[in-house]
């Protein structure tokens, strides 16, 4: 049975669909299907391959299942770097104005990602004055195009051993700050956050301006509840926070050999990818509801 819920606070949840695939497909309604009857609201899609026809058809396909959804996606190719050399970036910014348009297709009204700089490129010293010059001049261009198609954009703080312009939320803050545009905010990852930061729940609740999404992941990327991340704090203090936004379990498995290497998965971090969303959702309504949410259950 579809589980349903009339969620007075406005935060909804959702489940990042990279534990499956980077492309969505008619072969996984039944997925999405119980995925829904898990109690989601919706799906974060990723947002790679694929013209505009085949995302306004996987949008109605979620709007058949009843499920909202969000996006994600990341720029791997060092050819296309908005914090590289000239070339690199009007790469970057001509592929990042592709993905908006596939996002605006979807129908998605948010992106998230480390959409400021390659994944896994390094420079083998930290982030120059020129870099974040760049990126800022970047963001804002990016900022203009997703304004121009109603999209905001939830740029990631990642760890050091996945990038290196912004590794804390204070990093990430700094650069929005600087960037200055409305549809150029931030997400807080707890799996990120646990590495990163000596303070994780300070780290969000002093960030807590520029934070549009919100990545609940486990410290393993296994299934959430089951780590040692802070989770009693960590809702308490999004629920403090007024945060109305979404809740999404991202976790990661090994069945796609490219994904796995890129966040370094070499084993399975649970029994089941059932057991990822199933008791992952349970673990955040059940959260939620000791941290005074209402209508989660």
């Amino acid at each position: 049975m579809t589980r349903s819920a009339v969620r007075e606070d406005g935060v909804k949840i959702g489940m990042n669909m990279f534990l499956w695939t980077t492309h969505v497909a008619r072969d996984h309604e039944p997925l999405l299907k119980d995925i829904k009857a898990a109690g989601f609201d919706g799906v974060e899609i990723p947002v790679f391959e694929g013209d505009g026809a085949y995302f306004s058809d996987i949008a109605k396909m979620l709007a058949d299942n009843g499920l909202e959804c969000t996006a994600v996606s990341a720029m791997g190719d060092p050819a296309m770097n908005l914090i590289g050399d000239s070339a690199a970036r009007s790469a970057g910014l001509d592929h990042l104005r592709k993905i908006l348009d596939r996002t605006h297709a979807l129908g998605a009204k948010l992106i998230c990602g480390p959409l400021h700089s390659t994944l896994g490129h390094f420079s083998g010293e930290g982030p120059t004055a020129e870099e974040f010059a760049r990126s800022v001049e970047a963001q804002r261009q990016i900022g203009d195009q997703a304004a121009e198609r109603g999209i905001t954009i939830a740029l990631e703080a990642l760890n050091r051993f996945e990038c290196y312009l912004v590794n804390t939320m204070d990093g990430l803050a700094a650069l929005i700050h600087a960037v200055g545009h409305p549809n150029i905010r931030g997400m807080y990852d707890t799996f990120h956050a646990n590495i990163e930061e000596a303070d994780p729940i300070g780290a969000l609740t002093r960030n807590i301006d520029i934070i549009a999404h919100i990545h609940i992941s486990e410290n393993d990327r296994g299934v959430p509840g089951r780590g040692n991340i802070p989770w009693p704090e960590t809702y308490a203090a999004i629920k403090q926070s007024g945060y109305d936004g979404w809740l999404t379990i991202e976790s990661f498995g090994r069945g796609l050999p490219d994904l796995a290497a890129a966040t370094k998965v070499w084993r399975d971090f649970a029994e089941s990818p059932e057991a990822v969303y199933r008791d992952g959702y349970r673990h955040i309504a059940d959260s939620m509801e000791r941290a005074g949410f209402s209508g989660h259950r």
